[in-house]
Order: C-alpha cells, then sequence, then structure tokens
C-alpha cells in the first residue's frame, strides 16, 4: 500500500498540478502524521485493524473509520476532507487498473454545517493596508501584497509563485498560474498599481541580493523568494498594529475581495473567473454573505424592522 500511495501522490504532483502543500494534506490524510498530534490517517487506521490491502477495504471499514474520526471530536469539515483523500486515492487505483470496482464510492461524508466566509469592513481594510510602514523596504513590500491580495482576489500560493515577468502595471493585469496548472488573468485597480510601482522602484532593490531569486516579485531581506509562512506571519502582525480584533489571513482578503465585489453589484460569473473556481456553486457562497449584510444593514437602518408587534400599537 505504501507503493501504491507514493505513485498516486506522483501523480497529484506531476499529472493533477497540485501544489506542494495541498498534497502534504493529502500525505496527512491518507498516511496520517508520525507525531502523533493528529488523529491516524487512513492507512494507520487499516494497519490497526490489520487490513493489508487495498483491495480488502469496502464501503463498512470506511464508515468505521469515520466513526471513529467522530469519536476524536474531529470537525466535520476535518472528517469531510479524509474522507474525499480516501475517496480521491481509490479514484485513482480504479483508473490504473489496480482494482476492478470502487469499494468507497457510495459512502457518504457527514453532513456540513454551512459556514459563511468572514470578511473585513471597508474600515477595517483600509487600516489593514494603511499599516505597514513606508520607510522600509519591506514595509513597502507589504503593503504591496496586501493590496494586490485584496485587488485581485489571488491565492497566497499563486503570490508567492509570481514572477515579475507575470505583471503587465501598464494594463492592471496580471497572468496567474493557479490551482491545477490553470492560467488565467487577474486585474488589478490604480491602488495596487500604485504601490506595486512604488515596491518595485524603492523596496525590491533594497532587498535585492547576488544570491537570490531574479525572477521572484516579492522577496525577503535575503533576496529569496517569499513563502507561505513568511506572508501568513506578515498579515498578524500587520492586522495586530491596524488594532484589527479578528484573525486575519491571506485567504480572508480572498473571501472579502469577493464579497466587495458583489456589494459593488459584480457579476457572479465574472468573479468565478477572477477567483479561479472551476464551478459556479463555489462562488455562490459569497452570494449569501452579501445577504446576511444586506439583511443586518436592513434591520439596523429601517424603522419599521426594529419596531416589535407590541410597539407598533
Amino acid at each position: 500500500m505504501q507503493d501504491l500511495l507514493k505513485r498516486y501522490l506522483d501523480y497529484l504532483r506531476a499529472e493533477r498540478g497540485f501544489s506542494p502543500y495541498t498534497v502534504r494534506n493529502y500525505t496527512t490524510d491518507l498516511l496520517g502524521n508520525k507525531s502523533g498530534v493528529y488523529p491516524m490517517g487512513f492507512f494507520q487506521y487499516l494497519q490497526q485493524k490489520n487490513v493489508k490491502s487495498v483491495k480488502d477495504v469496502n464501503r463498512h471499514i470506511l464508515r468505521e473509520y469515520i466513526g471513529y474520526l467522530m469519536e476524536q471530536n474531529i470537525s466535520r469539515r476535518s472528517i469531510s476532507r479524509k474522507v474525499s483523500a480516501v475517496r480521491s486515492f481509490y479514484r485513482y487505483l480504479l483508473r490504473e487498473g489496480y482494482i476492478e470496482e470502487n469499494p468507497v464510492k457510495l459512502t457518504t461524508s457527514p453532513k456540513l454545517d454551512r459556514r459563511l466566509p468572514e470578511c473585513l469592513s471597508k474600515e477595517e481594510l483600509d487600516r489593514l493596508l494603511s499599516a505597514p510602514s513606508q520607510d522600509t523596504a519591506q514595509g513597502i513590500r507589504d503593503r504591496a501584497i496586501l493590496e494586490i491580495i485584496y485587488a485581485s482576489g489571488m491565492r497566497i500560493s499563486e503570490i508567492v509563485s509570481l514572477n515579475l515577468g507575470q505583471v503587465n502595471l501598464d494594463t492592471g493585469e496580471i497572468k496567474v498560474l493557479g490551482k491545477g496548472s490553470k492560467e488565467r488573468m487577474v486585474l488589478i485597480g490604480n491602488m495596487a498599481i500604485t504601490s506595486l510601482k512604488k515596491y518595485l522602484e524603492a523596496g525590491r532593490p533594497r532587498l535585492v541580493c547576488l544570491k537570490g531569486d531574479r525572477f521572484a516579485l516579492f522577496i525577503n531581506r535575503f533576496g529569496k523568494r517569499l513563502s507561505q509562512r513568511s506572508i501568513q506571519n506578515m498579515l498578524e502582525r500587520t492586522a495586530l498594529k491596524a488594532g484589527i480584533d479578528k484573525h486575519v489571513y491571506p485567504h480572508l482578503l480572498r473571501h472579502t475581495f469577493a464579497t466587495h465585489m458583489l456589494d459593488g453589484g459584480a457579476d457572479l460569473r465574472v468573479v468565478q473567473e477572477l477567483l479561479g473556481h472551476a464551478s459556479l456553486g463555489t462562488t455562490q457562497v459569497y452570494t449569501h454573505v452579501t445577504q446576511a449584510q444586506a439583511k443586518k444593514v436592513y434591520l439596523a437602518a429601517h424603522p419599521m424592522a426594529r419596531k416589535t408587534e407590541t410597539n407598533a400599537k
């Protein structure tokens, strides 16, 4: 089974074009975490049950595995992700001819509670964007990163992989290589263009060094390409400095971009294209956010909405 898992992970990297972060998640969900901090992966569970071959797995075993995870008080979202990884693995086995029938295709995941994505208010966003110091190269860079994520809705993996040649400041366009190596064009407005120009003229030249990455758009103080972790840490520090009482992370800015676009009247399919969503259904969750915000504003502003039946009399 270990050999089949290795081939499957190679398939995710080479043919599906999954990022190292995504492949790592699949590995943890299937193989488990050796530290023992997290609940056992599917393969570890099979070993505990003395199941020695992928052909011996059936839907009853997967249901028992789901039951085990639920007993560990794992969130339904995490359980759903683990079950999805198992299903994906078995679809690969079926496609490659390692098995003749998929034993887990009919197994359902626990029903998820629908969670609306959180986003920043425009006032919070203004504070966040204004927080990085413009007196240092790092501060100029950080402001440019924040402006671009909010202006374009790009994923953090897409931000860190950006090269200089992918950006066209004259047209405000950035060529992005997204999930599954799918290429798309995203747009940035005047504020983001101005911040990026300042970074390229007054920030990045002060960070460049001979042994650095000469192609990477965003680099650290050693001239190397910025990591996802570096941007996450920067966002947390900047949010603290801005006095924002929320957990601020890169995907929150992506949520904020989508929500503010729809609030401003953007077409749902345009937002889908800009976000790089394969399915319109994934983008539609943001319509619920804007509806929730509209209801909140209505209840706060409309004089009759705040009256109870007793007050009306």
